[in-house]
């Protein structure tokens, strides 16, 4: 199963005061549109979004976050606000199919149209893409080789790769399948896909594992279910100069709305120029980065 410590991204939320009602209304909207000459504070309201949605977004929130359905004393408690104010959200996200109440207990949990949503949201969705992206805020603040990883017919299958403005000289180039037991990524995938898909290839490393030249590979079947448990019981993948000497790598999982691997964020670097610790500058900027496209894909670590 995969790792459960992840918390999803939180909504942006306003303030938990619940007396706050600064909310943007229909006047508001008309004025900044109607009227150019608008008065800073108007402008200064539409620039800075409508807070009721916000505010009514925690409720949401706390019900996408609780494996039950709700009475609603307690979702507004979590949600920070009065349940007479909660409850005025309540009654429209009702009427709009966001959210549901069952009729004999009166708790709350998500409605139909949020699982439209959902479903609409999971159909648009590109991991590749997000993760391209996502690596290339990263490049600009860790400046590491950083590439993604997903499972191919041959194995994991480097699909993209941006080099540090001092390369690790890895001699990886986009399509290169990973070795399953002296690789990071290959350890990734055998940590967390079905044996049906990684043992033919699992297999055949270990029958020519005489011939690893790195102490720290796995050589056999007891050595690599070892390793693998390390690497599940940390949540990523980590080798020191395994692959290629001198070269140390992350590689850790993103996961889908199945709770499937996706695809792997590795990271990689010389040794004495690279951050290889657990807990470490690399290890916790992957890990975020991880994290978030997880949630992006519809992953949730709680079990509904």
């Amino acid at each position: 199963m995969p790792p459960t410590a992840r918390t999803a991204p939180r909504f942006a939320a306003g303030p938990t005061d619940p007396a706050a009602t600064d909310d943007l209304g229909p006047d508001d909207l008309a004025d900044a549109h109607d009227n150019p000459d608008a008065s800073a504070g108007s402008e200064e309201k539409l620039r800075s979004g409508i807070q009721s949605i916000e505010v009514g977004f925690r409720l949401l929130e706390v019900l996408t976050s609780e494996p039950r359905a709700m009475m609603l004393r307690d979702l507004a408690r979590r949600a920070g606000m009065s349940p007479a104010k909660a409850h005025r959200y309540l009654v429209s996200f009702l009427r709009l199919g966001v959210v549901a109440q069952d009729p004999l207990s009166g708790r709350y949990e998500l409605g139909g149209f949020a699982l439209q949503l959902g479903l609409a949201r999971l159909a648009r969705v590109d991991g590749v893409k997000l993760a391209r992206l996502a690596l290339a805020e990263m490049h600009d603040a860790l400046d590491v080789t950083l590439g993604i990883a997903v499972w191919g017919n041959q194995g994991p299958t480097v699909v993209h790769w941006i080099e540090s403005s001092h390369p690790a000289k890895a001699s990886l180039k986009l399509g290169d399948v990973m070795p399953m037991l002296s690789s990071a990524t290959g350890l990734l995938f055998a940590a967390y896909l079905p044996r049906s898909k990684t043992g033919p290839l699992i297999e055949r490393e270990l029958s020519g594992a005489q011939h690893f030249t790195t102490g720290s590979t796995p050589r056999t079947a007891e050595q690599l279910e070892r390793a693998l448990a390390e690497v599940r019981e940390h949540g990523a993948a980590r080798v020191e100069g395994m692959l290629l000497p001198t070269i140390h790598a992350f590689c850790t999982p993103v996961f889908d709305a199945t709770g499937d691997l996706a695809l792997g964020l590795i990271a990689l670097g010389h040794e004495g120029a690279f951050d290889i610790r657990w807990s470490g500058s690399v290890d916790t900027a992957l890990r975020a980065c991880a994290q978030k496209l997880s949630w992006e894909l519809g992953y949730s670590p709680d079990e509904r």
